[in-house]
């Protein structure tokens, strides 16, 4: 039976309440600005009613369907680099995203798993790219953020003889690899401590909790080995000095 969440006044007030405790938490709780948390709830309403509008008329159409799954690339790309403070290096970003996006869906497509069809594709590639974009985003500012702080134990390990490129990994890949621990204890946990989005989602469109689980399965080990493959890659690239920010000395 669909147990979808209907829309009406009693919605729209939950989301409003919910709003503004957010923003009331923030400012007088001094984590930061509680405009921001305003601004990120009507952001998010506007922007799922447009993609709500856009999805439907996209979900006809292999070929929209393709360029959709490539323009939230791009937007993920341009979103992590900017996180990161590098938007200039936006294509270095893509590179480690994408070592990361591609196998996944490539894999989880090519056998058949997810069929390929706008139904499936759209759903499963945000997923997949919104995980991967938050770890490559958070592994590269804790690599970036490690060498500034402990620059001078890496001065200290090319004195001792490493190469630049291995004396930055010393310094920044444990912090890096931090970036996996979100994804690592939802996996852990999963059914014990929480319910995924995916899980609930199919659960509420109808389907069986077995089938539900099933996906949700498949759509947590997907993020995992999304987002190492994407998190390693972005610790090479900033040991190489390919990723760093403008004004701080490069890690090569």
């Amino acid at each position: 039976m669909n147990a979808a969440i209907g829309f009406g006044p009693v919605l729209i007030a939950v989301l409003v309440v919910l709003a503004l405790a957010g923003s009331v938490v923030v400012r007088y709780g001094e984590l930061g600005q509680g405009r921001a948390v305003l601004v990120a709830a009507v952001r998010a309403v506007a922007q799922l009613a447009l993609v709500s509008l856009v999805i439907t008329v996209i979900l006809r159409s292999d070929w929209l369907t393709a360029l959709f799954v490539l323009v939230m690339f791009s937007i993920a790309t341009g979103t992590s680099a900017a996180r990161i403070g590098v938007p200039r290096q936006a294509g270095w970003i893509a590179l480690a995203l994408a070592a990361g996006v591609l196998p996944v869906l490539g894999l989880v497509l090519g056998s058949g798993v997810v069929p390929l069809r706008p139904i499936a594709l759209v759903p499963v590639a945000g997923i997949v790219i919104g995980g991967t974009m938050t770890a490559t985003s958070q592994a590269a500012r804790r690599a970036l953020d490690e060498l500034k702080t402990r620059y001078g134990e890496y001065e200290a390990a090319l004195a001792l003889g490493f190469l630049p490129r291995h004396a930055a990994l010393e310094i920044c890949r444990p912090s890096a690899g931090q970036a996996l621990i979100p994804a690592l204890d939802q996996t852990r946990t999963v059914g014990l401590v929480t319910l995924p989005g995916a899980y609930v989602g199919v659960l509420l469109g109808g389907a069986s909790p077995l089938q539900a689980g099933t996906t949700q399965v498949l759509v947590l080990l997907g993020l995992l080995a999304a987002e190492s493959i994407a998190v390693l890659v972005t610790v090479q690239l900033v040991a190489d000095g390919r990723i760093h920010r403008a004004g701080e000395v490069r890690a090569f």
